[in-house]
């Protein structure tokens, strides 16, 4: 999976977003083509009617800590422009070319469903302690067994977050592995915390790890660890 980035920390109107990974983002370079400029300029990681009253109140408990400056709320959009698949041919440079076509209606993962539905979520990150959190509310669609929570829709999140918190140390990283211990099954429509570090760089080598737990801190229904590795035009291969 592949995941790069600018300094969304230091840059106003740059964000780090997944390209089946995560890409850098301009606000002026976003594709625009049937979609409003208030849907494509949209901020997903706000709160929106759909969000339940815990998952409200853990966001202004973020907020409160983003204002000495020690965490940063990472801004979501559904949109990536097509001028980000230049990046990728650096690392890619004889990667077969995706149609004009479908890439003017791709949308990220887990941007792709209506509001409430599916993956509603906001990430802050703590660039001292290199840590990433994901606050999320899994909607309906995104049940597995009756009740609760699809395992991939949980494994997506979590490669979200941790990927995030690779991206922001390493810059242009891929994942390289990711193991999952599911502990619990996550209530669908529920709300959980993803915590996660960067545990050691070794070289090219990111190691991060994670856990998904309820908002009491009681429950832990998840742990992960992951390597990413930072891409290297030179040494990179299709």
């Amino acid at each position: 999976m592949l995941r790069s980035c600018v300094s969304l920390l230091r840059t106003p109107g740059v964000l780090c977003v997944p390209l089946g990974g995560a890409s850098p983002l301009a606000r002026d370079s976003w594709p625009l083509r049937s979609y409003s400029s208030e849907v494509a300029h949209r901020d997903h990681s706000l709160p929106n009617p759909s969000w339940s009253k815990d998952m409200r109140l853990i966001f202004d408990q973020f907020m409160k800590k983003s204002e000495d400056g020690s965490w940063k709320r990472l801004p979501s959009y559904k949109f990536i422009s097509s001028k980000r698949l230049e990046e990728v041919k650096i690392f890619f440079p004889d990667s077969k070319p995706v149609k004009e076509e479908p890439l003017s209606q791709a949308r990220l993962f887990p941007r792709s469903l209506e509001e409430g539905l599916g993956f509603e979520y906001a990430m802050f990150h703590n660039q001292v302690e290199n840590r990433t959190v994901c606050i999320l509310q899994g909607g309906p669609y995104l049940q597995g067994i009756p009740g609760f929570l699809h395992g991939g829709a949980i494994a997506t999140m979590i490669d979200s977050t941790v990927g995030m918190c690779a991206v922001l140390t390493g810059g242009a990283v891929m994942t390289a592995n990711l193991n999952i211990n599911f502990r619990r099954p996550i209530p669908l429509c529920s709300v959980v915390v993803i915590n996660s570090q960067l545990d050691k760089i070794e070289g090219r080598k990111l190691f991060v790890s994670c856990n998904v737990q309820s908002l009491d801190e009681k429950t832990l229904y998840s742990e992960a660890t992951s390597l990413f590795v930072k891409l290297d035009p030179k040494k990179t291969s299709p």
